[in-house]
């Protein structure tokens, strides 16, 4: 078997960041879209559903299209999403609080669930198995992405903060920005550590 690496730290970002960065325009109208839309009982579940799942679409290497919120296929996935983020809440808060880095690892092991579940439409309890295997010798690149994405956005903060009067537009444009790169990243980490053969490497 090969030793080559699915993902880097700088492989990652790099990608990450330019795909983020592409799909700007669009996932600022589908966040508008999902503030205008949050009140309305039902087709907000949906449509949140539809937010947390970004990545997938990203993953396709195409620009987005903001209207994919309204997809129905996150609205039938209803109980599914619930589920899935039941059952890791239920393990992954009692594993915080006697020890963080335990918690913290199982989380990045299930990091993947939610965007396995949406995409491949497996049953919540398979998500996780695939998703822990998935990210399974990754967990330490997973991390050092957010981990350098937060840093470099803090330090811009606190520079940007200091600046009179276009100092605070400036740290809003930096915030946008920094949201839309960890999507791109999450993006990249998925298609690279679950792609088209998940299925088949799964079984």
């Amino acid at each position: 078997m090969g030793t080559e690496q699915k993902i880097t730290l700088s492989g990652v970002l790099s990608e990450g960041i330019s795909i983020g960065i592409k799909n700007l325009a669009s996932l600022l109208v589908a966040s508008l879209l999902w503030l205008v839309t949050i009140w309305i009982p039902y087709l907000n579940v949906g449509t949140t559903i539809a937010m947390t799942t970004i990545p997938i679409e990203l993953s396709k290497g195409r620009v987005i299209s903001p209207l994919f919120i309204f997809d129905a296929k996150y609205r039938k996935y209803m109980g599914e999403f619930f589920t899935l983020k039941g059952m890791m809440w239920m393990a992954i808060f009692p594993a915080s609080l006697f020890m963080v880095v335990p918690g913290m690892i199982i989380s990045l092991g299930w990091s993947l669930s939610l965007f396995i579940l949406l995409d491949k439409g497996v049953a919540p309890g398979e998500a996780m198995i695939r998703s822990n295997k998935a990210t399974y010798g990754y967990k330490w690149t997973i991390f050092g992405v957010g981990f350098v994405l937060g840093i470099i956005f803090m330090l811009l903060l606190l520079l940007l903060c200091q600046i009179p009067h276009i100092g605070l537009l400036l740290a809003f444009l930096v915030v946008v920005v920094f949201m839309v790169a960890r999507l791109g990243c999450n993006a990249v980490i998925y298609r690279d550590l679950v792609g088209e053969d998940a299925d088949e490497s799964a079984m």
